[in-house]
Protein backbone atom coordinates (compact mmCIF):
# COMPACT_ATOMS: atom_id res chain seq x y z
CA UNK A 1 0.00 0.00 0.00
CA UNK A 2 1.62 3.22 -1.15
CA UNK A 3 -0.66 5.62 1.31
CA UNK A 4 -2.26 7.14 -1.67
CA UNK A 5 -5.62 7.32 -2.65
CA UNK A 6 -6.34 6.30 -6.08
CA UNK A 7 -9.08 7.88 -8.18
CA UNK A 8 -10.66 5.36 -11.25
CA UNK A 9 -8.70 6.00 -14.40
CA UNK A 10 -11.31 8.37 -16.24
CA UNK A 11 -12.16 10.47 -12.75
CA UNK A 12 -8.38 10.83 -12.58
CA UNK A 13 -7.70 12.11 -15.91
CA UNK A 14 -10.40 14.81 -16.21
CA UNK A 15 -9.72 16.03 -12.68
CA UNK A 16 -6.07 16.11 -13.27
CA UNK A 17 -6.74 18.08 -16.62
CA UNK A 18 -8.88 20.42 -14.51
CA UNK A 19 -5.99 21.22 -12.21
CA UNK A 20 -3.82 21.47 -15.45
CA UNK A 21 -6.11 23.68 -16.90
CA UNK A 22 -6.01 25.82 -13.68
CA UNK A 23 -2.89 26.12 -13.42
CA UNK A 24 -1.41 27.08 -16.66
CA UNK A 25 -4.74 29.37 -17.88
CA UNK A 26 -5.67 31.53 -14.69
CA UNK A 27 -3.92 34.57 -13.14
CA UNK A 28 -2.55 34.15 -9.97
CA UNK A 29 1.10 32.75 -8.37
CA UNK A 30 2.99 29.48 -8.84
CA UNK A 31 4.86 29.50 -5.48
CA UNK A 32 6.10 33.24 -5.05
CA UNK A 33 6.25 34.10 -9.37
CA UNK A 34 3.18 35.59 -10.95
CA UNK A 35 1.12 33.77 -13.46
CA UNK A 36 -0.53 35.38 -16.39
CA UNK A 37 -2.44 33.45 -18.89
CA UNK A 38 -0.86 33.47 -22.14
CA UNK A 39 -1.38 36.16 -24.25
CA UNK A 40 -4.15 36.38 -26.76
CA UNK A 41 -2.73 34.34 -29.96
CA UNK A 42 -1.11 32.00 -27.33
CA UNK A 43 -3.99 29.89 -25.52
CA UNK A 44 -4.31 27.35 -27.99
CA UNK A 45 -0.49 25.99 -27.10
CA UNK A 46 -0.95 26.09 -24.29
CA UNK A 47 -4.04 24.79 -23.99
CA UNK A 48 -2.62 21.74 -26.41
CA UNK A 49 0.57 21.51 -23.82
CA UNK A 50 -2.19 20.64 -20.88
CA UNK A 51 -4.37 18.04 -22.90
CA UNK A 52 -2.01 16.55 -25.18
CA UNK A 53 -0.81 12.63 -24.46
CA UNK A 54 1.13 10.33 -26.08
CA UNK A 55 -2.07 8.70 -27.26
CA UNK A 56 -4.16 12.22 -27.74
CA UNK A 57 -2.72 15.10 -29.72
CA UNK A 58 -6.13 17.61 -30.07
CA UNK A 59 -6.47 20.70 -33.36
CA UNK A 60 -7.19 23.26 -31.34
CA UNK A 61 -8.40 26.86 -32.42
CA UNK A 62 -7.99 30.35 -30.02
CA UNK A 63 -11.62 30.28 -29.93
CA UNK A 64 -11.93 26.70 -28.72
CA UNK A 65 -9.06 28.05 -26.60
CA UNK A 66 -10.17 31.10 -25.15
CA UNK A 67 -13.63 29.15 -24.08
CA UNK A 68 -11.24 26.49 -22.05
CA UNK A 69 -9.63 28.95 -20.55
CA UNK A 70 -13.12 30.85 -19.57
CA UNK A 71 -13.92 27.04 -18.46
CA UNK A 72 -10.32 26.83 -16.15
CA UNK A 73 -11.58 30.32 -14.41
CA UNK A 74 -14.98 28.30 -13.44
CA UNK A 75 -13.11 25.70 -11.98
CA UNK A 76 -10.99 27.33 -10.08
CA UNK A 77 -13.66 28.47 -8.31
CA UNK A 78 -14.77 24.92 -7.81
CA UNK A 79 -11.35 24.49 -5.94
CA UNK A 80 -11.46 27.45 -3.87
CA UNK A 81 -14.89 27.13 -2.88
CA UNK A 82 -14.06 23.37 -2.04
CA UNK A 83 -10.85 23.62 -0.22
CA UNK A 84 -12.76 26.76 2.10
CA UNK A 85 -15.06 24.50 2.97
CA UNK A 86 -18.09 25.63 1.23
CA UNK A 87 -18.86 22.40 -0.80
CA UNK A 88 -22.68 23.78 -1.14
CA UNK A 89 -20.96 26.67 -3.44
CA UNK A 90 -18.64 24.49 -5.29
CA UNK A 91 -22.05 21.95 -5.64
CA UNK A 92 -23.68 25.01 -7.33
CA UNK A 93 -21.13 25.94 -9.80
CA UNK A 94 -20.44 22.44 -10.57
CA UNK A 95 -24.26 21.56 -11.45
CA UNK A 96 -24.17 24.97 -14.10
CA UNK A 97 -21.25 23.22 -15.66
CA UNK A 98 -23.19 20.08 -16.02
CA UNK A 99 -26.27 21.57 -17.17
CA UNK A 100 -24.32 23.65 -19.68
CA UNK A 101 -22.33 21.32 -21.20
CA UNK A 102 -24.48 18.29 -20.61
CA UNK A 103 -22.57 15.67 -19.46
CA UNK A 104 -24.71 12.61 -20.14
CA UNK A 105 -22.60 9.00 -18.71
CA UNK A 106 -21.66 6.49 -21.49
CA UNK A 107 -19.88 3.78 -21.62
CA UNK A 108 -17.31 3.24 -23.67
CA UNK A 109 -14.45 0.40 -24.32
CA UNK A 110 -11.67 0.60 -22.05
CA UNK A 111 -8.05 0.00 -23.97
CA UNK A 112 -7.61 -3.20 -22.34
CA UNK A 113 -11.10 -4.90 -22.67
CA UNK A 114 -13.85 -4.25 -21.07
CA UNK A 115 -16.02 -1.34 -20.45
CA UNK A 116 -14.98 2.09 -18.76
CA UNK A 117 -17.67 5.09 -17.53
CA UNK A 118 -17.16 8.24 -19.52
CA UNK A 119 -18.99 11.90 -19.80
CA UNK A 120 -19.69 13.44 -22.84
CA UNK A 121 -20.88 16.48 -23.70
CA UNK A 122 -24.03 17.19 -26.24
CA UNK A 123 -21.85 16.92 -29.23
CA UNK A 124 -18.47 15.88 -30.37
CA UNK A 125 -16.65 18.97 -29.45
CA UNK A 126 -13.42 19.59 -27.54
CA UNK A 127 -14.76 22.10 -25.36
CA UNK A 128 -18.17 20.34 -24.71
CA UNK A 129 -16.44 17.18 -24.41
CA UNK A 130 -14.18 18.39 -22.07
CA UNK A 131 -16.16 20.51 -20.24
CA UNK A 132 -18.64 17.59 -19.91
CA UNK A 133 -15.81 15.43 -18.86
CA UNK A 134 -14.58 17.81 -15.88
CA UNK A 135 -17.58 19.30 -14.87
CA UNK A 136 -18.58 15.63 -14.45
CA UNK A 137 -15.70 14.29 -12.95
CA UNK A 138 -15.65 17.30 -10.03
CA UNK A 139 -19.38 16.07 -9.50
CA UNK A 140 -18.31 12.94 -9.01
CA UNK A 141 -15.35 14.08 -6.52
CA UNK A 142 -17.66 16.73 -4.41
CA UNK A 143 -20.57 13.97 -4.41
CA UNK A 144 -18.63 11.18 -2.97
CA UNK A 145 -16.31 11.36 0.08
CA UNK A 146 -13.50 13.02 -2.41
CA UNK A 147 -14.94 16.39 -1.78
CA UNK A 148 -12.24 17.69 0.71
CA UNK A 149 -9.67 16.71 -1.72
CA UNK A 150 -10.25 19.64 -4.25
CA UNK A 151 -7.30 22.46 -2.36
CA UNK A 152 -5.51 25.44 -3.04
CA UNK A 153 -2.47 25.89 -2.47
CA UNK A 154 -1.43 27.25 1.26
CA UNK A 155 2.14 28.37 0.89
CA UNK A 156 0.96 31.93 -0.12
CA UNK A 157 1.16 33.85 -2.27
CA UNK A 158 0.94 30.72 -4.13
CA UNK A 159 -2.63 29.71 -4.97
CA UNK A 160 -2.23 26.98 -7.81
CA UNK A 161 -4.80 23.83 -6.85
CA UNK A 162 -4.08 20.10 -6.33
CA UNK A 163 -5.93 17.12 -5.69
CA UNK A 164 -4.54 15.86 -2.62
CA UNK A 165 -4.11 11.64 -3.11
CA UNK A 166 -2.99 11.40 0.53
CA UNK A 167 -3.91 9.16 2.63
CA UNK A 168 -4.90 10.90 5.43
CA UNK A 169 -6.01 13.86 3.67
CA UNK A 170 -2.94 16.22 4.63
CA UNK A 171 -1.67 17.74 1.33
CA UNK A 172 -1.77 21.55 2.05
CA UNK A 173 0.51 22.41 -1.06
CA UNK A 174 0.58 22.27 -4.54
CA UNK A 175 4.36 21.48 -4.86
CA UNK A 176 7.09 19.93 -3.06
CA UNK A 177 8.56 23.55 -3.58
CA UNK A 178 5.86 25.32 -1.92
CA UNK A 179 6.10 22.68 1.00
CA UNK A 180 10.14 23.26 1.03
CA UNK A 181 9.65 26.78 1.11
CA UNK A 182 7.05 27.00 4.03
CA UNK A 183 9.30 24.61 6.14
CA UNK A 184 12.28 26.72 5.39
CA UNK A 185 10.22 29.61 6.21
CA UNK A 186 9.37 28.61 9.76
CA UNK A 187 12.68 26.88 10.54
CA UNK A 188 14.36 30.14 9.77
CA UNK A 189 11.98 31.94 11.88
CA UNK A 190 12.47 30.06 14.68
CA UNK A 191 15.89 30.04 14.38
CA UNK A 192 15.86 33.89 14.90
CA UNK A 193 14.15 33.56 18.39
Amino acid sequence: MTGQIHFNSHLWVVTDVACRLVNALTTGHDGTRPVEPPPVGHQADAVRAVLERDDYRPALTEDQANALTALAERVREVFTASSSGDVARAARIVNDLLKEFGAAPRLDPARGGGWTLHFHGRDTSIVLGWGAGIAAGLAMAIGSDLAGRLGVCQAGPCDRVYIDTSYNLGKRFCSRRCQSRVKAAVHRAKSKR
